[in-house]
């Protein structure tokens, strides 16, 4: 007895002793005695081991005149200028898509999903460049046909913690501005690819779930697609000739097929229908989007150039063309003109010119963003499709939309024998064979990796946490 009664008094004073020092910083003391899990442990841990590792990590600057790169009289102040610019209008596109986002799912739920997206700025830059940046566009690892070599991803101790990378421009990618430039714009649609899934299985994913198979998703679905697709000896490019000017590809389809295994893997929510909370945050973020997509974009030209300036063009004219075709075709099958639905529609038409926009003409733009937008307003509504709860439709608009990219880049691509248009009838067999091979290779990878993160930490909340809703449950707060 006198044993308990002393275990008391000592967590009375422990609560005692804490409550006058929290209270003398601000901080509630409710909020420090809660139970810190061992998975919080860990990832701390593994965020002081990298810090650490960081510190004493070998960093060698790269040696001009190599043959791998050149000297600094090779850069060029308007493309380092441009890609300046394009890399911070990219960046913008995360928060952008928080908006997008936040605004569409129900009240209890907005801070939660913002943060989703957010919090990758965070997560993926951190990837990117201790191991990320490697994987994507190091020295190819992969296999031989013949005497030939083909890329599936890149070396990860190539550019280790940014290792080699400097302010010389590399003799193969981007060779007019330094490497850490190229290596930090690139980032950014590394950061925005796994934020793009987040709509898909919004209010009902458990945050530290989400944070594991997004370091996941980046290392084993983006990495190696980047690699096979924007890396010189990648397998994609080099055997199938894919055209992705600027991440239709590697960043729209890979996020909606990993979107619709996302939604088929942590299943329904229990309340399914719910209202968008703030349309003012979807048109503040269709605004910041569609302002970033221009870096996005015209920025992969990676050069102050003609192609640049064509890609900006074709880009803004896709996006209005989509975004007028979506709200008349909502009013013709007796929807109403919705806000809604014009900032959808204006994303699609984004999302559709992505891997084309450096490859086609304005007028051609305008039946892209035309075509995307009825198909992918079709697949919204479609019944089949409706039955999985994709909650914000991401694979309706970026799965789809990508795929329509994909398809009609290898049918209007301009150049002797790029598309189907310009007798290249083999680069469009080539274009679909290599649509298939990416849909099975992002569906299925990701699917496992909702398995092994499932297994590590369970995806979805508890029951009682996705009634109170995720800002609360997750995260302590609420609007």
């Amino acid at each position: 007895m006198l044993y308990v009664i002393s275990k008391k008094f000592q967590k009375n004073l422990k609560y005692i002793f804490l409550n006058k020092m929290f209270t003398f910083v601000g901080v509630k003391t409710e909020n420090m005695l809660l139970k810190v899990e061992k998975r919080w442990v860990i990832a701390f841990i593994i965020t002081v081991i990298v810090a650490m590792v960081s510190l004493f990590w070998p960093t060698q600057l790269p040696v001009a005149s190599s043959g791998v790169f050149l000297e600094e009289n090779n850069l060029v102040g308007a493309d380092i200028a441009w890609l300046l610019a394009s890399s911070g209008l990219v960046l913008l596109m995360t928060p952008g898509l928080s908006f997008f986002y936040g605004g569409m799912v129900g009240k209890k739920n907005i801070i939660s999903t913002m943060l989703q997206s957010f919090i990758a700025l965070g997560v993926i830059s951190l990837v990117w460049v201790v191991v990320g940046f490697s994987l994507s566009f190091g020295d190819s690892l992969g296999f031989y046909i013949g005497k030939e070599h083909y890329g599936i991803i890149g070396n990860p101790f190539s550019f280790t913690f940014f290792n080699q990378v400097g302010v010389l421009p590399h003799s193969k990618m981007a060779p007019t501005v330094p490497f850490i430039l190229f290596a930090l714009f690139q980032m950014k649609f590394a950061v925005i690819t796994p934020a793009i899934i987040t709509g898909s299985f919004a209010e009902r994913v458990r945050f530290v779930s989400y944070l594991l198979f997004i370091v996941l998703f980046s290392l084993f679905i983006y990495a190696p697609l980047a690699h096979m697709v924007w890396s010189g000896d990648g397998f994609l490019v080099k055997f199938f000739g894919i055209k992705d000017f600027a991440g239709g590809t590697v960043v729209h389809m890979s996020a909606g097929f990993a979107a619709l295994a996302g939604a088929l893997m942590i299943g329904k929510r229990k309340n399914d229908h719910h209202e968008p909370s703030n349309i003012t945050y979807v048109i503040l973020g269709t605004g910041m989007l569609w302002f970033g997509w221009f870096g996005f974009n015209s920025g992969s030209a990676l050069a102050a150039n003609a192609t640049a300036a064509m890609a900006f063009g074709t880009t803004t004219i896709s996006s209005a063309s989509a975004m007028m075709t979506w709200i008349f075709f909502d009013r013709i099958n007796g929807r109403k003109i919705s806000a809604l639905g014009a900032c959808i529609g204006a994303v699609v038409g984004l999302v559709a010119i992505t891997p084309a926009c450096g490859y086609v003409s304005i007028a051609e733009s305008i039946f892209i963003g035309f075509i995307s937008a009825i198909v992918s307003n079709m697949a919204v509504n479609w019944k089949k499709l409706k039955s999985v709860d994709d909650t914000l439709d991401v694979f309706a608009c970026h799965g789809i939309g990508g795929i329509m990219g994909m398809i009609l880049t290898a049918i209007f691509a301009r150049g002797e024998n790029a598309s189907l248009l310009h007798g290249g009838v083999g680069v469009f067999a080539h274009h679909m064979t290599a649509l298939l091979l990416v849909s099975v290779f992002t569906f299925f990878g990701a699917l496992v990796i909702y398995k092994i993160t499932d297994f590590i930490i369970p995806l979805r909340v508890e029951e009682t946490s996705e009634e109170l809703g995720l800002d609360i449950s997750q995260h302590n707060e609420s609007i």
